[in-house]
């Protein structure tokens, strides 16, 4: 793989995904070759930041003592247009189906992509 893009992890305002030339796939973790295929040195991508809302779970009891600030927070899964699926947060009243955007904010000290309803 050649220069890695800055995305949130590295704290750009930035989601990145993969996308392999050979065969299309789409995959959201960084790897030095296709999940799909096995074809090498996918090619990095950034997200457009909409996606739906696959699956929801509203977190009402802190992990840690860094998140007991945010609780109640929501962590949704999302199938991003592009065509792969990550976990974030997002508004705590998002469903099944929402069409949402992307934005990011601070959350136990560090910035995450946070998903609301589209507008």
């Amino acid at each position: 793989m050649s220069g890695r893009s800055a995305d949130w992890t590295k704290g750009a305002e930035a989601i990145v995904y993969q996308s392999c030339p050979a065969c299309g796939n789409a995959q959201y973790f960084r790897r030095s070759f296709c999940a799909a295929c096995g074809a090498p040195d996918p090619m990095e991508k950034r997200a457009s930041g909409t996606a739906t809302v696959y699956a929801t779970s509203l977190v009402c009891r802190a992990a840690t003592p860094e998140t007991r600030a945010h609780v109640p927070y929501n962590i949704v899964l999302v199938d991003a247009e592009e065509g792969f699926r990550m976990m974030a947060h997002g508004d705590n009243d998002l469903a099944i189906g929402d069409t949402v955007t992307a934005s990011y904010r601070p959350f136990a000290g560090k910035l995450v992509p946070y998903f609301e309803k589209k507008k």
